[in-house]
C-alpha cells in the first residue's frame, strides 16, 4: 500500500461528508415544508363508519383538536381501540367491531372525502368542515 492510498481515502472522506451532510439539510427543509400543518379552533367534522356488514353510522363532532385522533375520541357515541407504536394508534377496533389484517387481511381504512388519508390519525390534521370515512375493508 502506498503512502499515497491514506490521503486519497481521507480526500474522499472529507468531501462525502459535507455532501451527507447537505442532503440531510434538504430532506429536512423539505420536510418542514410539507408536513402536515395543524389548525387551531373551532371545527365542525362529519365522520361516518361502515362496518363489516356494511352498515353505516354517521356521527358529527365539533371539536378545537388540531389532529384526526384528538378528534375521533371526543366523538361521541363512537369508540377506537389499537395497538401502540412509533407511528401512532394503529386502529384495530372501531365500534367493537375488530378488523384483524392477519387472520383474514381486514383492516380499517381512513378517508378524508374520497380519497385515502395521507396520514395516520395522530398526524392525519384536521379543517372545519371536513369529512371523514372510517371503512372495514378486506385486502384483495
Amino acid at each position: 500500500m502506498s503512502a499515497s492510498q491514506p490521503q486519497k481515502t481521507n480526500k474522499k472522506l472529507l468531501i462525502g461528508l459535507p455532501v451527507l451532510a447537505a442532503i440531510a439539510i434538504l430532506f429536512g427543509i423539505v420536510y418542514a415544508n410539507f408536513s402536515p400543518r395543524p389548525v387551531s379552533g373551532a371545527k365542525e367534522l362529519s365522520i361516518e363508519v361502515v362496518d363489516d356488514t356494511a352498515a353505516s353510522q354517521s356521527y358529527t363532532v365539533h371539536t378545537d383538536a388540531e389532529y384526526l385522533r384528538q378528534a375521533l375520541e371526543e366523538t361521541e357515541g363512537l369508540t377506537i381501540e389499537g395497538t401502540e407504536s412509533e407511528y401512532g394508534l394503529m386502529v384495530e377496533t372501531v365500534n367493537g367491531v375488530r378488523a384483524d389484517y392477519n387472520a383474514d387481511g381486514a383492516y380499517w381504512a381512513f378517508y378524508l372525502g374520497d380519497e385515502y388519508c395521507n396520514y395516520g390519525i395522530d398526524e392525519q390534521p384536521v379543517q372545519d368542515g371536513e369529512s371523514y370515512r372510517i371503512v372495514y375493508t378486506l385486502a384483495e
